[in-house]
């Protein structure tokens, strides 16, 4: 049986927001950059709401993970907030989840975006019934809005205030691995080297399937496996699954086991489809080895030779980003190629 999930509202100008820190104490490492993360969201009408943990030192919010929750709690439980957007990633916001109120949380459902290590945030909060958003980060996507192409600029925007049935995903023809060094305060915060990109990659798949999409950096989820915070088998039918790749680099055959896993607990048999994203910091022979490992272990070692899959996504570690949002059902079409929303995210 499919589950409904409870949508946001669409924002509109004037709307309060919350900035959080889950995770990393980036805004106060570099605030420079931060500040013009908010200046994107106030150029959009958008009021700002800190809270406690928000500039708090990386040493204070490693300490304390119940400070960060409790800003969570807050954000969520104030009916004056319409979104909460993660500052940046890190790598322990899975400390937080033991903290979640999720009766003051589901309360009112609201737009709750971010990527990387906030996957672990998003993950439970949709858990809790609700719409999620995986999309880019204040300080990294939002910052660099600037030096954004207008197709990527438009798309960040219309998904996150315009309520529409449907949405056809664009690939995009370049792409960039992250930003200028922030520590050189004397250079534009903008998108780093602009790469050629070869544009989705269908490996195997035909006709049109549907499902709701569910996914995130494919590192961070490895954190929740075997967690009260892990879906329950049931909870992968029908599902879109994407996995996406950090700066981390991991390996080709960290990915190729982590997708065995998958395959051992009975997702990869149970999806409608898988999405990989673009890997961040990969060679052009590295991406196709990756191709090729995903299917290796999809196709040759699992036997599920009909499953859709889709590499070189637009989404997460690299720029552009589609935002992806969790619990919304999605089209791919393998003979047109294309992938698109079939139904609102928002309301």
């Amino acid at each position: 049986m499919t589950m409904q999930y409870r949508r946001p509202r669409a924002l509109i100008p004037g709307d309060t927001v919350a900035v959080v820190s889950p995770s990393w104490g980036g805004p106060e490492a570099f605030p420079h950059i931060y500040q013009q993360g908010l200046a994107v969201l106030r150029g959009w009408g958008l009021r700002i709401r800190e809270y406690p943990s928000t500039l708090q030192p990386d040493a204070v919010l490693t300490a304390d993970p119940a400070l960060r929750a409790a800003d969570i709690n807050d954000a969520f439980g104030d009916d004056s907030i319409a979104a909460v957007f993660a500052s940046i990633g890190g790598d322990d916001s899975m400390r937080i989840l033991p903290y979640l109120d999720a009766q003051r949380i589901g309360r009112s459902p609201k737009i709750l975006m971010g990527y990387s290590d906030t996957t672990t945030l998003l993950t439970a909060i949709h858990l809790m019934g609700m719409v999620t958003f995986h999309g880019p980060s204040v300080m990294a996507g939002i910052a660099q809005f600037a030096s954004q192409s207008v197709t990527s600029r438009n798309h960040v925007h219309a998904m996150l205030f315009r309520r529409q049935d449907q949405h056809a995903y664009q690939a995009a023809t370049h792409y960039s691995n992250g930003y200028r060094d922030w520590a050189d305060q004397t250079q534009p915060n903008v998108l780093a080297e602009q790469h050629y990109s070869r544009g989705w990659q269908f490996l195997q798949g035909r006709g049109v399937v549907t499902g709701q999409l569910f996914g995130g950096c494919i590192e961070v989820l490895e954190f929740l496996k075997g967690t009260a915070f892990w879906p329950k088998p049931s909870f992968w039918h029908g599902k879109i699954l994407f996995l996406e790749t950090s700066e981390e680099k991991p390996t080709i055959q960290q990915v190729a086991r982590w997708l065995r896993n998958y395959g051992l607990m009975g997702a990869l048999g149970d999806i409608s489809a898988l999405i990989i994203g673009r890997p961040h910091g990969y060679t052009l022979s590295q991406q196709l080895a990756l191709d090729a490992a995903v299917l290796r272990v999809v196709h040759h070692e699992f036997g599920i030779e009909q499953l859709p899959i889709i590499t070189n996504f637009d989404v997460g570690h690299t720029d552009p980003q589609c935002i992806l949002p969790l619990g919304v059902r999605a089209e791919i079409d393998c003979s047109a190629m294309t992938v698109r929303l079939i139904e609102p995210w928002l309301r």
